[in-house]
């Protein structure tokens, strides 16, 4: 095999420092140096034959960071190209993914099921070969994608919580006799990542929680999109990463050698640490018209591909090559893997009899099995006929859905005594103090945008289901990750949402949630569960844990609610999981639909009590209600009663699909005790039905 015009490249404009030698030599040996170099070439003119075909696509990053690739998939990582959701694979996150001609060549050379012609499809409609990475879902089913990238830094976070969920099944499952979870997270980010936020967050947890099977590669290439990047930034990223308690090394990021051996040493250092990989590149390489600039970031170089292409030694004139040589090394690399997954199948076969209950609960969380929601809410002892804030409702479920489904996990940013989503007798996740590995309660610190794309990466990693907590008003300060989780498909993630209105009180409109709710019920693919009492929170916490479609937002109240004890418990839940349903029904001929939620269904009830024409619609959660049947939404809201009003404690605006007049909030809030609060705000049965009055 010869390598392909490696003398053609630029000198490179940086110097590195060199990671501690190894006690032992991993140097890559001749004959497969050149087949990487040699692949590394080819994965780069794939880059610029798809990038050039779509005239669309990011090309610097695929020419900048193949050699990257090619000890990644040739050598250091552990897989199954025909077994692509192998519980045991090494996991890959492009982080930058906006690269993501880099990732689609690496799995096509290594084996995947991803054919040249989707390759040759890039970004068109119905691709096996989208713009940014897309994690398999109902749109997209692309084997080898671990992770929906894009939004820069989310990647770096999602690999985190794929780490955490390792370390997770390891403590769980692994056995002194038998070790069936060992495998390492990947994930490769450039500048624009780690000047996101998010990553910052995550990298002080994956230190702090000492997660040494986490290695992050930072394709150091000095360019962000506007500009070369020293004009946004002077940091020494290493020492900001040393700081953290992350183990740091820097390299040339196109020695093979370098890389080959960088890896090898971060996969071999169990010392509690993550690992952090400067590999210094230069963006665009092999395109001399580009290559080194911001102008390389995008398809600028689209007009150079020929030129460059033959200056990296592939053959003129002809598109989308690779050679027989580099198809015959990854048959071998795919031989070596196979031998590896052989024998762990042997180690699963044994630990698997060994131990039969565990085995069991395993292959449920792989199959992301659960009972129907119809017969789980069934298995939920009756909750109180008392006032109680259904945040308070939801503590005593979330107990009895871990018993129901025992790979449930829940954590908060910093709020457990308030949002009150804590695992009794569940232990706590991490390293150090009361802290292991298997505990089911996480504790994300002040972290919310962290918090989210963490369970994303648990939720990605897919062996647990995973909710997290903080009050509800800061939602948004997680809500790119609640987008990526919708559109992904993630249905093994719920949020828990607390202190749900201007009901908070005393807090102030800094705390009160007004225009909230509304604002995550209009993302796509999100349900959004606003349970009027205890009964409709055992309905809500039910349907988060056996959506199969997608994840849910949990609205709990801070304030105490009355229980609607004139309906039985049970047909309470079978409603709310319908999504609305008629709480009380009118006892004349029906002339007014009141259709409320959360802490409003409680007035609804009360305006309704001298209004025998009146009929409350209690309707927890908008999106469950519309996926109902057409015979079903007419049985709770037909059409020949137009005579509609509805009421919540937030912006009025979405309820007009429903009513023709609403009582909202459509300010923010103040700061004196809630009911006070609330009574200033017209969210009181007595002026509910001043409003009905004068309809």
């Amino acid at each position: 095999l010869a390598a392909s015009g490696v003398s053609g490249f630029s000198a490179p404009k940086f110097s590195v420092r060199q990671p501690t030698p190894l006690f032992m030599s991993t140097a890559v040996d001749a004959e497969t140096k050149t087949a990487l170099a040699t692949a590394a070439n080819e994965a780069r003119g794939l880059a610029m034959d798809s990038i050039a075909a779509a005239h669309s696509g990011h090309m610097g990053l695929p020419l900048g960071a193949a050699e990257i690739g090619a000890v990644l998939y040739g050598s250091q990582m552990s897989y199954n190209a025909k077994d692509p959701t192998w519980i045991n694979r090494d996991r890959f996150i492009l982080s930058a993914g906006h690269g993501s001609m880099f990732l689609y060549s690496w799995l096509n050379l290594a084996g995947f099921d991803l054919p040249m012609e989707e390759v040759m499809r890039f970004r068109q409609h119905h691709s096996m070969t989208p713009g940014h990475p897309e994690f398999p879902s109902s749109e997209h089913n692309t084997p080898g994608i671990e992770s929906t990238t894009g939004p820069l830094g989310q990647g770096v976070a999602n690999a985190v919580g794929m780490a955490a969920s390792e370390k997770m099944a390891a403590a769980v499952y692994n056995t002194d006799e038998h070790k069936i979870f060992d495998h390492h997270i990947f994930a490769l980010a450039g500048d624009g990542c780690f000047q996101e936020g998010v990553s910052a967050e995550s990298a002080a947890f994956a230190a702090h929680e000492k997660l040494d099977n986490l290695i992050v590669l930072y394709d150091a290439n000095e360019v962000t999109l506007d500009k070369m990047a020293e004009y946004t930034q002077s940091e020494d990223i290493l020492k900001r990463y040393e700081a953290y308690g992350w183990e740091v090394f820097e390299i040339d990021g196109h020695d093979l050698d370098s890389v080959e051996e960088t890896i090898a040493k971060a996969k071999a250092s169990d010392n509690g640490k993550p690992k952090f990989i400067k590999c210094n590149t230069i963006i665009g390489k092999g395109m001399e018209e580009t290559e080194g600039t911001n102008a390389a970031h995008g398809e600028a170089g689209v007009p150079y591909v020929d030129k460059a292409k033959k200056n990296i030694g592939l053959p003129d004139g002809e598109k989308w090559y690779v050679s027989e040589g580099t198809r015959d090394f990854f048959a071998e690399v795919q031989k070596k893997n196979q031998a590896k997954y052989d024998a762990w199948q042997s180690t699963y076969a044994a630990w698997k009899e060994a131990n039969p209950e565990l085995a069991k609960q395993l292959q449920e969380a792989v199959d992301d099995y659960t009972m129907p929601a119809e017969d789980m809410i069934k298995e939920i002892p009756k909750q109180t006929e008392d006032a109680e804030a259904t945040r308070v409702s939801q503590f005593k479920v979330i107990q009895e859905i871990s018993k129901l489904v025992p790979y449930y996990v829940s954590g908060s940013a910093d709020l457990h005594g308030s949002t009150r989503n804590y695992i009794n007798d569940g232990g706590n996740f991490g390293s150090g103090f009361d802290k292991t590995y298997a505990g089911k309660n996480l504790y994300f610190g002040i972290r919310e945008h962290s918090m989210g794309s963490i369970m994303n990466g648990f939720a990605f990693h897919g062996l647990f289901k995973i909710s997290g907590s903080t009050f509800l008003v800061f939602v948004d300060y997680m809500r790119p990750t609640l987008r990526v989780a919708a559109l992904s498909e993630l249905d093994r993630v719920s949020y828990i949402l607390t202190h749900d209105s201007i009901g908070v009180g005393e807090d102030g409109p800094t705390h009160q949630p007004v225009e909230t709710v509304s604002g995550l019920r209009v993302i796509p693919n999100l349900d959004v569960y606003r349970p009027a009492d205890a009964e409709e929170t055992v309905a809500a916490m039910v349907s988060s844990v056996t959506r199969k479609e997608g994840p849910t937002a949990l609205i709990f109240s801070r304030q105490n609610i009355d229980q609607n004890n004139d309906m039985d418990y049970m047909a309470r839940r079978e409603g709310a999981l319908k999504g609305a349903y008629i709480a009380k029904k009118e006892t004349a001929d029906l002339d007014t639909i009141i259709i409320a939620t959360g802490s409003e269904v409680q007035h609804a009830l009360k305006a309704a009590a001298d209004l025998p024409g009146a009929r409350v619609v209690s309707m927890p959660c908008m999106e469950v209600f519309e996926r109902q049947s057409a015979e079903y939404k007419e049985e709770v809201l037909p059409s020949s009663c137009t005579k509609r009003i509805a009421m919540e404690a937030g912006v009025s605006d979405p309820w007009y699909k429903y009513a023709s007049k609403v009582v909202g909030v459509d300010k923010f809030g103040m700061s004196a005790p809630g009911d006070i609060v609330m009574k200033e705000y017209g969210m009181t049965a007595e002026n509910l039905a001043a409003e009905i009055a004068s309809m």
